[in-house]
């Protein structure tokens, strides 16, 4: 099978140019002006368009078993989604409970994710600690293509990590060259928090915020971040969400510490206000954890992902329907976390971002793919238009307008955070593996098509370094 796409403005992390871009067997074969290429390709006109790399989103949950029920979007209808909206590739998580193997949560989730329409990739979480996960951790990035592993700082006796496990799994993770993650928000705090709000008879969503204001997040991410340089070992912090959050991840890159920081869309757009709506099935779909936040956040928060202290954009797709919320219609704290949003995530930065003058076509491409990529270690496979690159591809039509709507996405789930939102720039066609998925408005997926990406561990190693007798801070070293 080929595509040949002709006439479009090609884009990627680092320049602009035009030209045509020639695929065959799920990868790109050429990239030129004015190609020749063989007879029966399906050919896209993309001219007036954008030719980018498919999005990575790095931060999603299909089917994901939590909070006493299932989310509700499953690999197939979420990466569906996704590739409606030009995202091509998942990283999803698979969540072992506490003393279980996460080999078993791997297969697992491998298992469910046989239906993806789209690539798709998995983060482990480390959610206790002994030495068979130690052994676990190291079978899954020689054997299973893993280089990240998952810590939930929150979420208190289901799959929180204390400090001693986080220290543990932090080594561990620097020893084999992969990336530690951390979801930060100091668990302990939030169920006082939480205690305290109900026992005041805030029992509704808008209890949800109260009990997990900025400085939890925060304390947790700073709490993580000294963590990490004390071990001498690199850290990415996921839906950083507060100027609390973000403050600390600034000040650890500008010591020159290795930390990423990963920002939701929805974050940037929407703010607390949510939680005060009248409508309760509208505050009840708003509830996420980190929560929205207050108009200040999301300014600091747009000023980290252009000055690049923030360096990646997901979604933390997880997806309750009514009935599913209303699990906590009489209390906050039972309430299933999570929003819905693969599928809207690039249009809703586009607009937002390159359409206010605050990211060009080039930091679109850097934040929704490139630099996941790069992180995550699977580029220039992913995250690139270059000949040998996987035929990931959008083409972006930068005036095509929607109004996002629950009534007309993709995604299963029968509400939207963006609801009534207008956006301009929009996917016109979606490639995925070389295949036209996305174009004229209609899905062309096919259940299965997506494939498991490996991901490589950094050849550079990491070893926990004490400070010298001069009091310097410790530092990341090679091992030879």
């Amino acid at each position: 099978m080929s595509v040949f796409i002709k006439g479009g403005t090609i884009v990627t992390a680092e320049n602009s140019y035009r030209g045509d871009v020639y695929c065959e067997d799920g990868v790109i074969k050429a990239i030129g002006e004015s190609l020749e290429v063989p007879s029966g390709a399906e050919t896209v006109d993309a001219h007036g368009c954008y030719v980018m790399p498919g999005g990575i989103d790095p931060h999603t949950h299909m089917e994901l078993p939590f909070m006493g029920t299932v989310a509700s979007e499953d690999f197939f209808t979420g990466t569906s989604a996704a590739l409606a909206g030009g995202t091509t590739m998942i990283i999803d998580f698979a969540i072992p409970s506490a003393g279980t193997s996460l080999i078993s949560a791997y297969k697992q989730w491998s298992e469910w994710a046989q239906k993806s329409a789209a690539d798709y990739s998995f983060h482990v979480a480390v959610t206790w600690w002994d030495e068979s996960v130690a052994k676990e951790m190291e079978i899954l990035t020689k054997d299973h293509g893993v280089n990240s592993f998952k810590h939930f700082m929150a979420y208190k006796g289901a799959m929180m990590c204390d400090d001693e496990v986080l220290i543990n799994s932090f080594s561990k993770a620097g020893e084999l060259g992969a990336l530690s993650t951390v979801h930060a928000e100091n668990g302990d705090l939030v169920v006082e928090l939480q205690k305290r709000i109900f026992e005041q008879g805030i029992t509704g969503p808008e209890g949800h915020p109260l009990s997990r204001p900025p400085a939890v997040e925060g304390e947790a991410a700073n709490r993580a971040i000294r963590i990490a340089e004390s071990l001498g070992v690199p850290l990415y912090v996921v839906h950083t969400s507060c100027i609390d959050a973000l403050e600390a991840i600034t000040r650890a890159r500008l010591a020159g510490q290795r930390v990423y920081g990963e920002v939701l869309a929805q974050h940037l757009v929407i703010d607390d206000s949510v939680y005060r709506n009248k409508d309760w099935r509208s505050a009840a779909h708003h509830v996420m954890s980190p929560p929205f936040r207050s108009p200040e956040h999301q300014e600091a928060l747009w000023k980290g992902l252009t000055s690049g202290m923030l360096q990646t954009t997901a979604t933390d797709h997880c997806c309750f329907c009514t009935e599913q919320k209303e699990m906590g219609k009489d209390d906050f704290r039972k309430m299933p976390n999570g929003t819905g949003g693969v599928e809207d995530r690039m249009s809703v930065l586009w607009h937002h971002g390159v359409g206010t003058g605050r990211l060009t076509p080039s930091e679109f491409v850097a934040v929704t793919s490139a630099n996941t990529a790069k992180i995550f270690n699977i580029y220039p496979r992913k995250g690139a238009v270059s000949v040998g690159a996987d035929a990931d591809l959008v083409v972006w039509d930068p005036a095509a307008t929607r109004t996002i709507s629950a009534e007309t996405h993709h995604q299963n789930i029968d509400f939207n955070v963006y609801e009534g939102m207008e956006v301009t720039g929009n996917a016109a066609t979606t490639v995925s593996r070389g295949k036209v998925v996305w174009t004229g408005g209609e899905l062309r997926v096919t259940r299965g098509a997506g494939k498991y990406v490996d991901r490589p561990c950094f050849p550079a190693y990491y070893d926990a370094v004490a400070a010298d007798n001069k009091g310097k801070t410790p530092t990341a070293v090679k091992r030879g």
